[in-house]
């Protein structure tokens, strides 16, 4: 089975914390549109096994139109070969969900949302620089509810320096209430280049405290496994039968078909492909053969260290035989001989066959898979 990811570059407003690609203009909406038709269609050849998932990511895919859902959705079909229940995936800003819309998406095959809620409460919202307030959250998950949609998966940010653990619970309950299936939950990161990163350096924002974000962390994993859900990766949070089916082909390593402006894409096996992050070029890429997109091969050791990093994530964490199976036996002895050269052990599930982290080694998921990459 195989994925295809739709990158929809377009934002009304620009999140202070985000450093995905976007732009909040729209003057290259219709030609980049127009472009991630032509690139399906140039691309028909590449998946050789079923679709089974389709994600709509960005920016802000809740901004295009029904028609123009449809009009993805039946390039795909036409040209692609599609398992029956596909899981189809619209992100959306609680903003545009109104009730004329999702009465609208009701129409079109969408059978699953991810809400970007963030948080409960104003303040944080504002430090993030989101353009939705806490009542169009709430309004956005109940009135998709309302609508009939069961499927929605919503986006938490703990750490956020406007908020603390008691506000942190408080936005944990909300959304135990309201019944969702599927939670993300984020740390907030400060990553280079983006709006935050450049206010907290000229003192206009504070910086998110470590210690805070790891008391978060760990009353995120006790108040959601007490309520019922699945811890199955690191950021991810399930009722039974409610996974991600599409973030779930990424860590089981299936291929997938990254479609428009700096999506990805990955052969299943040793190649991963990347578009260029700009959507100009990206249409000049498709319309006139410029260079748009770039390659790359991945070597022995790119492969295990993609491995350890992704399944490290997991609940069921890196199994000896699965990874045997997949490369040999000398390669596992050697990460064996690094977690005992490191001391890594007590940040480990005392198993023979699996590698599996404890939570205080989800706290320090990425010092640890650092030790455990080769060169």
């Amino acid at each position: 089975m195989s994925g295809i990811y739709l990158h929809i570059p377009f934002c009304r407003q620009a999140c202070h914390y985000c450093d995905f690609h976007f732009s909040t203009s729209q003057q290259t909406k219709e030609a980049v549109l127009h472009c991630m038709h032509q690139e399906l269609l140039m691309r028909k050849e590449e998946l050789k096994v079923p679709v089974e998932t389709i994600y709509f990511g960005g920016g802000t895919p809740s901004l295009l139109k029904t028609e123009e859902i449809h009009q993805l959705l039946d390039t795909i079909v036409k040209n692609y070969q599609v398992v029956s229940d596909l899981e189809i995936t619209l992100e959306a800003n609680p903003d545009d969900l109104t009730g004329q819309k999702l009465k609208e998406l009701r129409n079109t095959p969408i059978n699953r949302f991810s809400i970007g809620v963030q948080s409960f409460h104003d303040e944080d919202l504002n430090y993030l620089h989101r353009i939705h307030s806490s009542k169009q959250a709430e309004y956005a998950i109940k009135g998709a509810q309302d609508a009939g949609f069961e499927n929605i998966t919503i986006d938490l940010i703990y750490g956020i320096p406007s908020s603390n653990k008691a506000r942190w619970i408080e936005n944990l309950q909300k959304a135990i209430q309201f019944s969702v299936p599927h939670i993300s939950a984020y740390a907030l990161t400060v990553e280079e280049q983006t709006p935050l990163y450049h206010l907290i350096r000229r003192n206009k924002k504070v910086e998110p405290a470590d210690e805070e974000v790891v008391a978060q962390f760990f009353i995120l994993i006790d108040t959601l496994s007490n309520a019922g859900f699945e811890h199955y990766e690191i950021s991810n949070f399930a009722m039974p039968g409610y996974r991600s089916r599409h973030n779930s082909s990424y860590w089981e390593f299936k291929p997938y078909l990254g479609i428009g402006p700096s999506a990805h894409s990955y052969n299943g096996f040793d190649v991963r492909r990347w578009n260029v992050s700009n959507n100009v070029r990206y249409i000049q890429g498709i319309m006139q053969g410029a260079p748009w997109f770039e390659t790359e091969q991945l070597t022995f050791e790119n492969r295990v260290n993609e491995w350890v990093m992704i399944k490290l994530r997991l609940m069921e964490g890196m199994e000896k035989q699965t990874f045997i199976k997949q490369f040999d036996v000398s390669t596992w002895e050697q990460i064996i001989r690094w977690v005992d050269k490191y001391q890594l052990n007590p940040y480990f599930e005392p198993l023979n066959d699996a590698l599996i982290l404890t939570n205080q080694g989800k706290i320090i998921f990425n010092s640890i898979v650092s030790k455990l990459m080769f060169e």
